[in-house]
């Protein structure tokens, strides 16, 4: 059985992108593997949030993940800043990585190109974090998207720097979870090709938007003049409009629209409506679900207390062991 290792950084609502992409393999990779989900409130810290939002994100996105689906007694759900192990192991691997390797990540550079003004250690040490969330339950696939790519390669970087340091086999090398043609990539309202969070505002629908929210989105989606001749070319906007209905509406539905732009005779305002009401049949029992989980304290602290234990018994062994190979030994 793999043993598989994935973070969710707390930093908002959920999307129909992010559900319609990683999370719904996510659901299914926790019926036959060992899966630890974790909501990543250390990485969190590098961009200074206040400790009341910091609290909230965590459990808004700890309430939607669960509220999609994730299963806490098929998987080990957890806060990672309850796990000081991990914070031990992060701290081990900065002794052995270098400063010349960390500075090259592309995404610090990026972050120093876009914050100059915020350039902290954690963002440098991003990697070596990473890596010990991963290797701290010895995990041998990670799901990660294409941002994320080289920081697992700096993972296995480090695992095996550690397994040579010492002259142990002990640190598995973790390798990508390439979920190929699963991966759904959902289209934003604004006419780019993607939706997400960090784009311009209305661009992206989230589970937890009302039905007149949603409605008002989407009426608002780009679209184009119309086509002037038959069967002619969609536009980025129409596509766009037509994927984000094959997600959520019948398929006697889709046809009729796209025998309606075939012949020139589609109107968007109907189509968009439409839309509309598909979308709001498919968000409404999950934002139902999101919003019962999410007021139910107890539920949520049995969950995040169970989740905990069981981190903590995986963790515990490694860094036992980590501590022991490196020479930290009881007198």
């Amino acid at each position: 059985m793999e043993t598989i290792v994935s973070g969710m950084r707390p930093t908002g609502n959920l999307h129909l992108g992010s559900y319609f992409g990683a999370l719904r393999n996510f659901i299914s990779l926790q019926e036959n593997h060992q899966c630890f989900f974790f909501v990543a409130d250390y990485h969190s810290l590098t961009t200074h949030p206040h400790p009341k939002d910091l609290h909230q994100n965590v459990r808004t996105i700890l309430s939607q993940y669960l509220a999609c689906g994730l299963d806490p007694n098929k998987a080990t759900i957890y806060i990672q800043s309850q796990l000081p192990q991990t914070a031990e192991l992060y701290m081990f691997l900065n002794m052995n990585a270098y400063l010349g390797e960390l500075e090259r990540v592309t995404s610090f550079k990026d972050k120093v190109r876009k914050q100059p003004n915020n350039v902290n250690a954690g963002l440098l040490t991003y990697p070596t974090l990473m890596a010990a969330d991963i290797i701290i339950h010895k995990a041998t696939r990670v799901p990660v998207g294409k941002d994320q790519e080289q920081h697992l390669e700096m993972t296995r970087t480090f695992a095996s720097r550690f397994n040579k340091m010492y002259d142990i086999d002990y640190f598995p090398e973790p390798i990508a979870y390439n979920f190929g043609n699963d991966l759904v990539k959902v289209p934003g309202l604004d006419g780019s090709g993607k939706m997400g969070k960090s784009e311009a505002e209305g661009n992206a629908l989230f589970l937890v938007d009302s039905a007149d929210i949603v409605r008002k989105k989407i009426m608002r989606a780009k679209t184009d003049a119309g086509p002037k001749t038959p069967n002619e070319k969609k536009s980025q906007e129409i596509e766009n409009i037509f994927l984000l209905m094959k997600l959520v509406s019948k398929q006697e539905t889709i046809n009729y629209f796209e025998e309606k732009y075939n012949d020139c005779t589609i109107r968007y305002g109907d189509m968009k409506k439409q839309l509309a009401e598909d979308m709001i049949l498919f968000t409404t029992p999950i934002r139902e679900k999101i919003l019962e989980i999410e007021s139910d304290n107890q539920y949520l602290r049995k969950v995040v207390s169970e989740g905990e234990e069981k981190a903590r018994a995986s963790a515990d062994k490694t860094i036992r062991e980590v501590r022991e190979i490196i020479g930290f030994k009881s007198f």
